[in-house]
Parts: C-alpha cells; sequence; structure tokens
C-alpha cells in the first residue's frame, strides 16, 4: 500500500537537525566521535518504530537510520521528537550510495527489516540483497561484522539465503519462524506484529562478513 504524502515531512527533516545527517558523504571516519562502542546502521527504517526502540534499548551504540521516502522518515523524525538520544542518527537518503557514507570497515552490525521484495524479476537489482548492495556492506562492515535480516517474506528470504552464499558470506543463524520464542532483546515493531497476531512466520539470518582471499 502506497503511503500518504506527509506535506510536513520535509519540515520536520529540516526541523530536526539534532539528529539528521543531512550530508553523509562528508561522515566517513567520523563516526566513532560519537562516542559510542559500536556503530549500527538500520537500512530501510521506514517509520522509525524500530530505530527507537533498539537505540534506547542499547545506549551505548550508535544507530544510524536510513530512510529514503521522505514521508515515511518525516513520520520517524515526528515520532522521535520527543525521545531523542544522543545515540540516534538519520539519514533521508537511498541506501545505493552507503559504501559513500561509511569509512571501510567502520560498521559493526546492518539490520535489513521487512525490506521492499521487489517480486518482479525485472526488479530484482533493487532487492537491498542483491550482489552489489552486498558489496557495498562487505567494505564499510568490519572484520567479521555482521548483518541481520528479517521478513515476512518467504521468496525474498530464499533469494537472499542464495544471494549471501553466491558472495561467500558466513550465515551463522537462520530461522523460519523467528517469533516462535521470546526474543526480549530485539523490539517488535507494530508493523511486525500485525504480522505476528496473524499467525505469519518471521524469518531472520544473520551473516557474517568474511574479508579473507579465501571465503567460507
Amino acid at each position: 500500500m502506497r503511503m500518504r504524502k506527509k506535506p510536513w515531512a520535509k519540515d520536520m527533516i529540516l526541523q530536526r537537525q539534532d539528529c539528521v545527517i543531512a550530508n553523509p558523504e562528508e561522515m566517513p571516519g567520523k563516526w566513532r566521535e560519537y562516542g559510542k562502542d559500536s556503530v549500527v546502521v538500520e537500512i530501510g527504517a521506514g517509520k522509525g518504530d524500530y530505530w527507537i526502540n533498539m537505540a534506547h534499548m542499547y545506549p551505548d551504540e550508535l544507530w544510524v537510520a536510513v530512510e529514503k521516502n521522505i514521508d515515511a522518515a518525516g513520520i520517524a523524525l515526528k515520532k522521535s521528537l520527543e525521545n531523542t538520544s544522543e545515540n540516534m542518527k538519520f539519514i533521508v537518503n537511498d541506501a545505493a550510495s552507503i559504501s559513500q557514507w561509511f569509512a571501510e570497515g567502520e560498521v559493526d552490525r546492518i539490520h535489513l527489516n521487512f525490506s521492499d521484495p521487489w517480486p518482479k524479476k525485472h526488479h530484482t537489482k533493487r532487492r537491498l540483497t542483491y550482489g552489489s548492495f552486498l558489496n557495498d556492506y562487505a567494505r564499510i562492515l568490519k572484520e567479521q561484522g555482521r548483518l541481520i535480516m528479517k521478513t515476512d517474506n518467504a521468496q525474498l528470504f530464499e533469494y537472499s539465503l542464495v544471494s549471501f552464499a553466491s558472495a561467500g558470506w558466513k550465515l551463522c543463524e537462520v530461522y523460519v519462524n523467528y517469533r516462535s520464542v521470546k526474543h526480549d532483546e530485539d523490539a517488535i515493531t507494530e508493523y511486525e506484529n500485525n504480522f505476528i497476531n496473524l499467525g505469519q512466520p518471521i524469518y531472520r539470518a544473520v551473516w557474517e562478513v568474511v574479508k579473507t582471499d579465501e571465503k567460507v
């Protein structure tokens, strides 16, 4: 379902200079200057629930949300008006440019939550687990850095398992019904909860980047 336009979204983004990174291309090598133990990036943050909740659960980590949709970004930034903490940053831009925003090995962890599956074959290159994206992730992640993916879409999950394997990443964990047991360490958003209430399984996998010449 297409999101309704929010005429106030652009003004909200401009207003939130406390956490919006307006020129992320100037940031490579500087993210550690925020003084946090880890740099965590959520790509496709949507309306921001996961970013907000996880940043509050893990105050020692710097949480950087990336969302290209201006209306969704505006909603996320509006939600966080009263509860933004110093470890929350936001980039309103297309993740296709992510390799320009972080230095090599600067990121500890990447999250992909309920990404657009782009089911049509001619849209394959837009999937956030397509090979060119994986190359960018591998560059900005530290040695043994991890990418965590959750989705309700079985076809995207199957595609991603093959895509990561082809790129030489190490599969560390895989779930075909992640929420069948409690995971208090991982925030549940309203969006995810809708699927859980419908009895729909949540698929989850964790990969580790392998940067040595000999891939696992």
